[in-house]
């Protein structure tokens, strides 16, 4: 007679369809109401709206400007995410908690912020010899400001487990710090590192509240394809909305299935040398 297996939750079926009309609501109907709509245009609806200068223009300040803000993230994320794991200092503390705050800073709050150190009399704004604020630039500022928790958050704890012996090992075996740390560090925190880059990309390509106070709002310099879908929307142009929105959704998609793909081919690179 075998033994009942007692689980923490019990009633999977319950709990099952529970999670599935939840994803349902808020995931999975609204995007299959997208692509229905975007299914019923026509071909030419499709070029008169992707091919307009207007258009291409808020995509490349999108996606090009999430793709500036998220490896720099990378970098600067990876760097803060290494000083707090590695260095204990006066006001670590502070600072760990400051890294958190793009999270509970409300967008439109985050914006003004944004916008006031970096306008042209703001503290930071006046200091610089060329102008941020009311420029793609600043949109980009923007898009940094709300990715850096992705990042931090997603590397430091897998830098906390990365073992110090290895390093010591590598140290007696007369590897110089960058080796160590491209040979031996890196392979171990990239995952985490691609993981938390493909977050702060996929955040920045939807902002919308904190970039559209510092932006300037430009059409055809510093207007934002999440605006673009929003003036469309006012317009009652739902066609030319729902259409960058699917574009966006689907380029969004592959990038985020791409770097999916490389996590997975490094794992298993990483098990083959284990």
């Amino acid at each position: 007679m075998t033994a009942k297996t007692v689980r923490v939750i019990p009633g999977f079926s319950l709990t099952l369809g529970l999670t599935i009309g939840y994803l349902s609501l808020v995931v999975l109907i609204p995007l299959a109401a997208l692509i229905l709509k975007a299914a019923g245009m026509t071909a030419q609806q499709w070029l008169g709206t992707l091919t307009d200068a207007r258009v291409l223009a808020s995509f490349r300040l999108s996606f090009g400007g999430a793709a500036i803000a998220a490896l720099v993230n990378g970098i600067f994320g990876l760097l803060v995410a290494w000083v707090l794991v590695r260095y204990p200092f006066p006001g670590r503390k502070v600072i760990d908690a400051f890294i958190d705050l793009p999270f509970a800073l409300p967008t439109a709050v985050a914006g003004i912020a944004l916008t006031a150190l970096y306008a042209p009399n703001g503290w930071i704004g006046s200091l610089l010899p060329f102008k941020v604020a009311f420029t793609p630039l600043g949109a980009i500022i923007a898009m940094i400001f709300i990715g850096v928790p992705f990042v931090v958050r997603t590397v430091e704890p897998v830098l906390q487990d990365v073992d110090a012996e290895l390093e010591e090992a590598a140290a007696c075996l007369g590897a110089s710090r960058v080796q160590t740390f491209v040979r031996v560090i890196l392979p171990s925190i990239a995952p985490a590192l691609l993981t938390g880059i493909s977050l702060a990309f996929a955040r920045a390509v939807g902002e919308y509240g904190s970039i559209i106070f510092i932006a300037g709002n430009l059409p055809g310099v510093s207007e934002i394809a999440p605006l673009l879908i929003v003036t469309k929307l006012e317009q009652y142009d739902y066609v030319g909305a729902t259409a960058i929105a699917s574009l966006m959704l689907a380029v969004s998609f592959a990038m985020l299935l791409a770097i999916n793909m490389l996590q997975k081919w490094n794992r298993q690179r990483l098990g083959g040398l284990s």
